[in-house]
């Protein structure tokens, strides 16, 4: 039985399911959901470390900058949430080894957070070297002094969408329609606006997910051992965003209910959401700022222009790649950065 079939019996059995519901079963279910059984890194949809490698060189070289402005803590935990195929580390890593030296390298504790055993082999074959280890949530990371670097994660927390229906707000859901098919529709039981809901809107998505998060972060920073926490994706910078929900199948977009467990689901962040509780839980809080001001600020046009040198037969396709990471027309402003970090620690590079 496949996950559209399992979906309409379980419509059929209980009524009707909120979109947030749908994501997270087309997404993370065990047994069929997109990113546990077919991940489609470079088909699908390509990230930014998978346009270039100065994306993750730069992080990594962030990476050591904050590492010393910490202290340069002889035992820290390098994190990342959502680490893909790996490309990101693998660069980020290759630059802040030798940026940081052996003190850096002999303090790292490489933590990966991946639940889905697909993308683990990709990355223990992509990362080996450096010892990785697997942990299902950030919970489970010790509470050593922490540095997390989440490109394209954010997008993928399943959003609860609700929509203005004349004085009243419902929950959209997904149940079936004449014919037996996967279709939207909003729940029967009205409810007031969502917390921040501009007068104007007509919908308006919330992700649960962002208040589990922030509450691990200020867990983890009140344990005393300080934290950065550095976002990259794409969503308004002081908005809710209203019916956002995409799928992307072989680069192109398709319905949301075409494919369940076969296409990626995403969604807008909304990036003042999720700054208003980061402020709320005592956390210090830098942008949300274009990407592509981030990435000039860590020094993105002078890497560029090395790796052209050393690679001159490659030189447009080099410069073209990086390019679009930093073109407000392409992903240098529809991007965003955002770092969430404990009290009292420096300024973070690049805000």
């Amino acid at each position: 039985m496949t996950l559209k079939e399992r979906l309409i019996r379980l419509v059929e059995t209980g009524g009707p399911i909120p979109v947030s519901t749908y994501m997270q079963l087309a997404l993370h279910d065990r047994q069929d959901g997109y990113y546990a059984t077919r991940p489609g890194l470079g088909t699908d949809f390509i990230t930014a470390p998978e346009t270039s490698q100065v994306f993750g060189e730069l992080l990594g070289l962030w990476a050591v900058h904050e590492w010393r402005a910490m202290g340069e803590p002889d035992a820290f935990c390098l994190v990342e949430i959502g680490p893909g195929r790996g490309v990101l580390m693998q660069d980020a890593l290759r630059m802040a080894f030798v940026a940081g030296g052996k003190a850096f390298a002999d303090a790292m504790r490489l933590y990966l957070v991946e639940a889905s055993p697909a993308l683990r082999d990709l990355q223990v074959e992509r990362l080996a070297i450096y010892e990785p280890q697997f942990a299902e949530q950030p919970s489970e990371v010790p509470a050593l002094p922490t540095i997390i670097l989440a490109n394209e994660y954010l997008d993928c927390l399943p959003a609860r969408q609700f929509r203005r229906d004349g004085e009243e707000w419902r929950e959209c859901v997904v149940g079936l329609d004449a014919d037996g098919a996967l279709a939207f529709g909003l729940a029967a039981d009205g409810r007031a606006a969502p917390e921040g809901t501009a007068a104007t809107a007509a919908c308006v998505e919330v992700q649960t997910g962002l208040d589990i998060l922030i509450a691990e972060l200020a867990t983890r920073a009140g344990k005393g051992a300080p934290v950065h926490a550095l976002f990259i994706d794409y969503g308004p910078s002081d908005s809710a965003p209203g019916d956002s929900l995409r799928a992307f199948q072989q680069g192109r977009q398709v319905s949301p209910l075409h494919a369940p467990g076969e296409t990626d689901l995403t969604v807008d962040v909304d990036f003042g959401r999720l700054k208003r509780l980061a402020t709320a839980a005592g956390l210090a809080v830098q942008g949300p700022t274009p990407q592509g001001m981030f990435l000039l600020g860590l020094g993105a046009q002078a890497r560029l222009n090395q790796l052209v040198k050393a690679n001159e037969e490659d030189a447009e396709a080099i410069f073209s790649a990086a390019q679009r990471l930093i073109d407000p027309k392409d992903m240098g402003e529809r991007f965003k950065v955002i770092c969430i970090s404990s009290q009292g620690l420096p300024k973070p590079a690049g805000f």
